[in-house]
């Protein structure tokens, strides 16, 4: 086995606090288990599975009703049914507390704006429910939110979900058409927006794009307005538009009527990013998202009640729909409108040493971005509190390892974590009971039966192949919207392997059951017919100071007549910084001492930008596409997609 370092490890008396030990230790008492370490009890839990969620479901205490059976065709993926005869209701699981404690605080990029008790949560969201009830939403309708990360938004969300509507959202950064892609595929009944946000120093008038979205919504009954950026915004200009405070006014907090709904009944929908094509629907159950966010919350996560959760996301980022969710483990959740680049990237770290944060969650490119910068947080900042970092988007290169545990906090849980929008939970994910190596991914997540294969299927250990999970689990997608066949919820993840979720990701489990994770596998590079992660590329060429940010794709070659692939690097450069021979030369020399020569890009081209989500996510195959002069239709789910235009036609690709 390759030594890798060691970052961190827990203390003896870490271990026993945490809720991954104490459940553990439930279960081998319950069922009478034998085992003593973290491999064996994710072993069980995955060979037992249909225990580990019953004993889940009554440790955690879930309120509703379980039902006798817990799994129907648990051979079969997709086609499993998971506590088919259980009835529960999602919001009624986060509104478990109604004390004077804080349930969120809200800051945006400017600092402080307010709190609200989770008793003021339980009161806000039975008038909302009341409105929306007096409104006409029922059970399985749809409600769209155009909205920055604020209190009311998870109000707004948790009162549809208590009715049992369908909850999607997407963050006023969208363009028109980009909105209109993703809601006017679900056709809501209930619109939402803000006034307008702020960002990085600006503010955005979102009146008049929330016209335009709900003038070609004609599923849209009612509009309500939420304050942002003004008291008394106008609403004039938006058909059926009603001011918050005067669409709740008429209703008094009284306890709420939580409609009890089947374990699979659809609670979100969310989108893919779009840019390969329309964004896909993709459909997830009230129950398999409970189940898997308490697991996520309380056992991988050791969120405890009490803490203070925090995660920079949009709305229209998984992240937000799992951020809010910490609710399920009775904490505080910390909410961030506006760039967390403000204050000199600042912001978010006053925030963090403010209100005592004990997980912090970001992107990776967040911290590669901290590290750049040259920030050292620890000395500005008191964050004694934080027990783990946690960091998603795209994974996280080891350099950035070691940026976090020498300038921002020593003894953290640093967890890299990889899962995603389709199963809204980790495969790779966080331990607390577990250590930290350099560039790994702690674990596989419990009840999560991840394997790595090659082409043909078969199983690797400690080579790169694909993540695969071969039994199913409670937050696969219920499908995807408006895919009655389920043809395309089919296609997407198990075509490759049948019966085998197939995820998409380019992989390797280790020896020591640590996961490495290289990058999109439908966007690896195959020169000479070799496969190979962009992201171990990434993660030579931004060690070089140089270069801010990169990205890589395979161009076919020769273009009139392709008979193979050739690895293109294009290079975002710090400013004033020209890409010359030498600093060439000096790329190729880290890439090729630091993997191997197939891995070298047969060119290197200087770009002033690259385009990427508005999650972070540089997005290789839009710039494959338009490299090879293909149409990248839905540029709306991109930051900045004019970088695009970049890539046309680059005399530099024709040699």
């Amino acid at each position: 086995m390759t030594a890798v370092k060691e970052m961190w490890s827990p203390s003896r008396a870490a271990i026993e606090a945490a809720q991954l030990t104490q459940f553990a230790r439930y279960c081998i008492q319950r069922f009478g288990l034998e085992f003593n370490t973290y491999p064996e009890f994710y072993r069980w839990s995955c060979d037992s599975s249909e225990s580990f969620w019953s004993a889940l479901w009554d440790w955690s205490g879930v309120r509703g009703a379980k039902g006798r059976r817990i799994l129907v065709d648990g051979h079969k993926m997709p086609g499993a049914k998971w506590f088919p005869d259980a009835k529960l209701n999602f919001a009624e699981n986060l509104l478990r507390r109604r004390d004077a404690g804080d349930a969120f605080v809200f800051w945006d990029e400017t600092g402080f704006r307010r709190r609200m008790s989770h008793a003021q949560l339980h009161a806000q969201v039975s008038q909302c429910a009341q409105a929306m009830r007096a409104a006409g939403l029922k059970p399985g309708d749809r409600v769209a939110a155009f909205i920055p990360n604020m209190p009311e938004t998870c109000v707004l969300a948790l009162a549809a979900l208590s009715v049992g509507a369908i909850w999607s959202s997407c963050s006023p950064d969208f363009g028109s058409d980009g909105v209109l892609d993703r809601f006017g595929q679900t056709e809501p009944t209930l619109f939402f927006c803000a006034d307008g946000y702020l960002y990085n120093g600006k503010t955005f008038d979102s009146i008049q794009r929330a016209k335009e979205i709900v003038d070609r919504l004609p599923s849209v009954r009612q509009v309500v307005v939420v304050p942002n950026l003004g008291m008394a915004p106008d609403v004039s200009p938006i058909r059926s538009a009603r001011r918050y405070e005067d669409w709740v006014a008429p209703y008094s907090p009284a306890e709420i009527a939580f409609e009890q709904l089947p374990f699979d009944h659809p609670l979100y929908i969310l989108f893919t990013s779009g840019t390969t094509g329309k964004p896909k629907c993709i459909v997830h159950g009230v129950g398999g998202t409970l189940l898997s966010g308490l697991k996520m919350f309380k056992l991988q996560f050791d969120v405890r009640p009490m803490d203070r959760f925090y995660y920079y996301t949009t709305c229209n980022w998984v992240m937000w729909n799992l951020l809010f969710e910490g609710l399920c483990a009775e904490a505080t959740v910390m909410l961030y409108d506006g760039s967390p680049f403000a204050g000199n990237a600042n912001s978010t770290f006053d925030f963090c040493a403010a209100e005592r944060f004990t997980q912090y969650g970001t992107s990776a490119k967040f911290i590669d971005a901290l590290s750049k910068r040259g920030l050292k947080p620890r000395k500005t900042h008191d964050l004694s509190s934080i027990r783990m970092i946690i960091s998603t988007g795209s994974p996280l290169v080891p350099e950035s390892y070691d940026y976090v545990y020498r300038d921002v906090k020593k003894d953290v849980c640093l967890a890299s974590i990889s899962g995603g929008t389709d199963i809204m939970a980790g495969f790779a994910d966080a331990n607390p009971i577990l250590p930290v190596h350099r560039g790994e991914l702690q674990c596989r997540g419990l009840a999560m039966d991840v394997r790595v294969f090659d082409e043909d299927g078969r199983e690797l250990v400690g080579e790169k192949g694909e993540l695969v999970c071969v039994k199913p689990f409670p937050s696969m997608p219920v499908g995807f919207w408006n895919d009655p066949g389920g043809e395309r919820y089919h296609a997407a993840y198990f075509d490759r392997y049948p019966n085998v979720w197939c995820h998409g990701d380019w992989c390797e489990l280790t020896e020591r059951e640590t996961m490495i994770v290289y990058g999109r596998s439908d966007a690896t590079l195959n020169p000479g017919g070799v496969r190979i992660g962009t992201a171990e590329i990434y993660a030579q060429v931004e060690k070089i100071d140089a270069v801010e940010e990169s990205v890589a794709i395979g161009q076919l070659w020769p273009p009139r007549q392709p008979t193979d692939t050739r690895v293109v690097l294009f290079v975002k450069l710090r400013p004033g910084l020209v890409l010359d021979a030498a600093l060439e030369d000096r790329i190729r020399r880290q890439v090729r001492d630091n993997t191997t020569p197939r891995h070298v890009p047969a060119k290197i081209v200087q770009v002033p930008d690259i385009p990427r989500t508005r999650n972070g996510k540089v997005v290789e195959l839009a710039v494959k596409s338009v490299v090879h002069g293909m149409p990248v239709k839905h540029t709306d789910a991109l930051a900045n997609p004019e970088a695009l235009d970049l890539y046309r036609e680059m005399p530099e690709l024709a040699t």
